[in-house]
């Protein structure tokens, strides 16, 4: 059972995603979660760039936002200070900028003085700074459990196996590993930054996940750590109103049979190589399926035509069943269409949950990071299949076509539609159950907040040669 409110007012919550979409969009569920129990105000602090697209995204208004301006550097113009887009040798250059903006997040700290902030891995520097005011401060975990679970066993453990059979790196998978150990930015590896990360972290920390899919993962997640890991659910975006552009995407989709098409796209924050782009275009191609397909190019090649993209002809010959979309199109939408009966994904963990919120299957196509465990996890929970690549890990048209056959069509692929259904229905059961629990947990750590600040103002006062008599005297309600 959820606690009353603290001191008769609600709790002022500051939230600081890294500068992805793939993470403010999971702070900002969380943050819809947190207001709806009537507990809470919610501040999101994020750049104007990232900021910008949220808002235009109708997102709850109760949210109130605050932009964390960042120097611009050479080579990364403000406009640049989010990962939407981001060319990805300019990322060392985003982690910098993002480093160099600790000051300012330390003035919106002093000015905004929140009971409570919940941070991000990549900014370990953030909960030292809440800590100078008395904050407590909490890391939200927007990967799966399994992928935090795997990595900080890579950190730890390296030369130790994995103890779950089912998740595992392929041999042209290994660069992962090493991108996972040895990446850096600004002189720290994200090694040193997350495992500081975690170990700021107040008495828990927060994952998007739910124990029925990922609980045996969260256990060892805790083990390694040391910390108390709160699964908060999956918090998938709501499906929301579309212009006509993007109600034109629905409308075709609309004119298809029940489960007859599959959703195909790989995120906001990573880009198709040609050769990969050709394969899938090849394998849709000789697919017996319907196709949305949305293509996205880096700042820099945006100009470019989805005909120049795709191979000669293609466009052409599949237009009757395939409607090819540029830039973005409305996934929540789509996936909770009735005539959707699969989902082309790269495995981005959001991803992930929108297609176990709504029952679709998926075709896992995983590239990099996160995305060949969570691939890995979808096949192990049998809601999936994924299309594997050659040793060299080089992508076949053929090998996409029978995987999306089977998994939207075939007698073969009943059992991975069936699972699918399933953990919908399961889903939509559990409710909410998991935030429940996690606002228990942030108002405690509210309350510690608050012991913390007046201990803090005692010692000043004291320090300043002043002797308090009384709590009240310093006790300052924010």
């Amino acid at each position: 059972m959820m606690m009353n409110n603290i001191n008769g007012r609600k709790q002022n919550v500051l939230m600081f995603p890294w500068l992805g979409h793939g993470h403010v969009s999971p702070f900002l569920e969380l943050a819809k979660k947190l207001i709806n129990t009537n507990l809470f105000n919610i501040y999101l602090c994020s750049t104007p760039a990232n900021l910008g697209s949220v808002k235009r995204a109708q997102v709850n208004e109760s949210i109130t936002f605050i932009e964390l301006n960042l120097e611009p550097l050479p080579d990364l113009p403000s406009e640049l200070h989010t990962t939407n887009g981001l060319p990805p040798h300019l990322m060392p250059s985003l982690k910098k900028a993002f480093d160099l903006g600790k000051p300012r997040f330390s003035e919106i700290l002093a000015i905004l003085k929140p009971d409570l902030l919940i941070y991000d891995m990549i900014q370990s520097w953030a909960p030292v700074a809440a800590s100078a005011f008395g904050i407590p401060s909490v890391l939200f975990i927007t990967t799966s459990a399994t992928m935090a679970s795997n990595m900080f066993h890579l950190y730890l453990k390296q030369d130790v196996a994995f103890p779950f059979d089912s998740i595992y790196y392929r041999k042209y998978e290994k660069k992962n590993v090493k991108e996972i150990l040895e990446s850096s930015a600004n002189g720290r590896k994200d090694k040193d930054r997350v495992m500081q990360g975690v170990k700021k972290s107040t008495n828990i920390v927060l994952v998007k996940s739910f124990k029925e899919i990922e609980g045996k993962y969260a256990d060892y997640l805790s083990s390694l750590t040391s910390q108390r890991v709160v699964p908060v659910g999956p918090l998938v975006v709501d499906s929301i109103d579309v212009d006509s552009e993007q109600n034109s995407v629905i409308q075709w989709l609309d004119t298809k049979t029940t489960r007859s098409t599959v959703f195909v796209s790989f995120g906001s924050e990573y880009f198709l190589s040609k050769a990969d782009m050709t394969q899938i275009a090849l394998g849709l191609e000789m697919s017996n399926v319907n196709f949305i397909w949305v293509l996205r190019f880096p700042k820099g090649e945006t100009n470019m035509t989805i005909k120049e993209a795709l191979p000669l002809g293609f466009v052409e010959r599949v237009k009757d069943r395939g409607l090819l979309v540029k830039g973005w199109a409305p996934q929540a939408k789509i996936l909770g269409h009735k005539n959707i009966g699969g989902f082309v994904s790269h495995c981005g963990w959001s991803s992930v949950m929108e297609a176990m919120k709504f029952g679709v299957p998926i075709i896992a196509m995983p590239m990099h990071l996160d995305q060949p465990v969570n691939a890995r996890l979808v096949v192990e929970i049998g809601m999936g299949k994924e299309v594997v690549r050659d040793h060299k890990g080089v992508l076949m048209g053929s090998k996409v076509a029978e995987v999306v056959d089977e998994v939207v069509a075939s007698k073969l692929g009943k059992n991975i539609r069936d699972k699918a259904k399933k953990i919908s229905v399961d889903l939509m059961t559990k409710g909410d159950e998991e935030i429940e629990f996690v606002v228990d947990e942030l108002l405690q750590l509210c309350t510690s907040g608050h012991k913390l600040r007046r201990v803090g103002a005692l010692q000043k006062a004291k320090s300043d040669g002043f002797m308090i008599h009384s709590w009240l005297a310093v006790e300052t309600e924010v």
